[in-house]
């Protein structure tokens, strides 16, 4: 059993919520006899600092409590080494608690799956040199993030609903050229999504069937297509049904390079450059706590 932890927090996320989250994880933790000591960086830099700081000195794990943002900042520090993560998911969108099978609305529990839980090797995606754990973003996905991060109102999913709603009106699909393991694929598409896990978004199941340890990404492309049909497309996205849909278009590989003008992908919710970009499988690239 692990006996000492770095909890990386992120006061910011989950509109306040992440405070209280640490509060009881960290009283559970010490209450426990497990030695924890709380990392809270100024802003990401300071945080990412922070990281690996700690797994330098040879932490016993590193855990991220907040959102899929601050488990992205985790990532990045224990990549590549021994070091296993945990996840106490505080934030709006919680897909990296989703993939790993962590308890998303009970603290507590989730720390319990820290302490008790049994570790297990998954793959990561690998943009240059940043690491991404559930879904690169490169369409109308990303479009839709950028403008819910421009938006100052409203709220929580109601913003990204908003955000849904104005990329719609100029939707237009784009040429892509993906290159997936060496072939080469032109398409035209209004999103094209590279799973490590199968959701992003706060659990839209855009690759249904993603499993993180395979070595393997699972490539969603949704094609050039109406814009009614994309309306009654795009609610298929949460149960995962919508890869059944003629526009749909399905591939595995372990590397992808996604080409085309005038899109910022983000991947884990975070901003990470625009396209082209080359996403990497790097098989067992990181150690996660998930329940025993």
């Amino acid at each position: 059993m692990i006996t000492e932890f770095s909890l990386l927090v992120n006061p910011k996320a989950g509109q306040g919520r992440t405070a209280a989250a640490a509060v009881r994880a960290v009283r559970y933790l010490r209450g426990s006899g497990v030695s924890t000591t709380v990392l809270i960086g100024r802003d990401e830099a300071d945080s990412l600092a922070l990281a690996h700081r700690a797994v330098a000195a040879g932490t016993g794990a590193l855990v991220a409590c907040g959102g899929d943002g601050i488990v992205n900042v985790a990532l990045q520090a224990v990549a590549g080494t021994d070091t296993p993560f945990g996840v106490i998911p505080a934030g709006t969108g919680n897909d990296h608690a989703r993939m790993l099978g962590i308890p998303r609305h009970d603290p507590v529990a989730a720390a319990r799956v820290v302490r008790d839980g049994a570790v297990r090797p998954i793959d990561l995606g690998r943009v240059g040199d940043r690491w991404f754990g559930t879904a690169f973003a490169g369409g109308f996905d990303a479009l839709v993030t950028e403008r819910t991060n421009r938006l100052k109102w409203p709220r929580g999913k109601l913003r990204y609903n908003l955000a849904v709603l104005v990329e719609l009106a100029a939707l237009r699909p784009l040429d892509y050229v993906l290159e997936l393991d060496g072939r080469t694929v032109p398409t035209q598409a209004i999103l094209v999504a590279v799973g490590n896990g199968q959701t992003y978004g706060g659990g839209m199941r855009i690759c249904p069937d993603a499993v993180p340890d395979d070595g393997l990404f699972d490539v969603t492309v949704i094609g050039s297509a109406r814009r009614d049909q994309i309306v009654r497309l795009l609610p298929t996205i949460y149960p995962g049904t919508h890869v059944e849909h003629a526009q749909v278009t399905t591939y595995r590989a372990s590397r992808v390079r996604l080409s085309t003008p005038g899109v910022t992908g983000y991947a884990d919710g975070e901003r990470f450059q625009e396209l082209p970009v080359t996403c990497e499988c790097v098989p067992l690239a990181a150690n996660a706590l998930v329940p025993a």
